[in-house]
């Protein structure tokens, strides 16, 4: 005779009783973690997952007024990252589980605004002639407004130098050609292993995006991805081998200074790292190699297909009136 079902106290009841054995994996980047264990004897496997956050104001308002010890990571210039609790939890260990990793621009800028709000996004092409014409001269304008201070601020040592995870090649007097910083990502909690996701400064100056990258600095990328890898194997001295590494380059990126996320392969895959947004370090370096033409020929002469939010300045003063017919607006005063 079949068992009647189970009722809803029954089920709720399990849950108390589960008895952990061994923990057995943890992804969506350290925000999902699976146990094995077992209930009156006999074996179980539970996960855990943060729930979504609600979007009500009343109760954003309350999770907010719930946070306790937080804990500040870092900071540079507008930005500052923390950890915290949304409540004291019970007994001394309740304090050391953070509950949440905060993200803090203050002051913030419409262009923030527009890039954290909710919106439509569309596939674009970016062809040699968009490029020269109306982006180059946008990040011309865009490294000229200061929004690259928090960059150098770490570059020229003024902040964050508690921070730096590897300094290679690096020469004090002037900017060197083969000089980086490896710095925690603001994204990552520090700890958690396959989490992990660092960012490669570069101390020269004269390369702001994958546009700039030509055949002739074929050897120096080379070269580059191999510091790169080497650093973040050390980061976890044993625990993290060179083959789970990889290296990405954004476009377009957030800000125009030549860049490398450098993470785990076992980091979830993100909007961050999905197509039309990353470009795979490897993947550019053999793109540059079998181009034709002389040392000058680079990646300022191939269509690149990328991304967009129908908020960003790109889209809306840009590809968005060439799709209408309309001439663009991105570079007027």
């Amino acid at each position: 005779m079949a068992s009647p079902p189970e009722t809803k106290a029954e089920a709720e009841a399990l849950v108390p009783q589960f008895q952990l054995e061994r923990f057995l994996n943890q992804d969506q980047n350290g925000r999902r973690i699976s146990l094995l264990g077992s209930i009156a004897s006999k074996p179980a496997l539970i996960t855990l997952e943060r729930a979504a956050f609600p979007t009500d104001p009343t109760l954003v308002s309350s999770l907010l007024e719930s946070l306790t010890n937080t804990t500040n990571l870092g900071a540079n210039d507008i930005y500052r990252w923390y950890m915290a609790n949304r409540s004291a939890g019970s007994g001394a260990s309740g304090s050391k589980l953070p509950d949440l990793k905060l993200n803090l621009i203050y002051p913030c800028t419409s262009q923030h605004v527009r890039k954290y709000s909710a919106q439509r996004v569309r596939m674009v092409t970016e062809t040699p002639q968009i490029y020269r014409d109306h982006i180059r001269p946008y990040i011309v304008q865009q490294r000229t407004a200061g929004r690259l201070d928090w960059i150098f601020n770490i570059l020229d040592g003024r902040t964050e130098q508690e921070d730096v995870i590897a300094r290679v090649d690096w020469d004090e007097a002037s900017p060197s050609q083969a000089g980086f910083l490896l710095l925690p990502d603001l994204n990552w909690d520090r700890k958690t292993v396959q989490g992990m996701h660092l960012l490669a400064l570069v101390q020269r100056r004269d390369i702001w995006s994958i546009r700039d990258l030509r055949k002739k600095h074929v050897p120096w990328l080379r070269a580059m991805r191999d510091h790169f890898v080497e650093a973040a194997t050390n980061v976890f001295p044993g625990e993290v081998d060179a083959d789970e590494v990889k290296c990405y380059i954004h476009y377009q990126p957030t800000y125009y200074h030549f860049h490398v996320h450098v993470v785990h392969v076992m980091l979830e895959a993100g909007t961050t790292q999905s197509v039309g947004k990353a470009f795979g370090l490897g993947n550019v370096i053999s793109q540059l190699e079998t181009m034709v033409g002389d040392e000058e020929t680079g990646m300022d002469s191939t269509d690149l297909l990328y991304f967009l939010g129908e908020e960003n300045e790109l889209w809306k003063k840009c590809f968005g009136r060439l799709k209408a017919g309309e001439s663009v607006t991105l570079n007027e005063q």
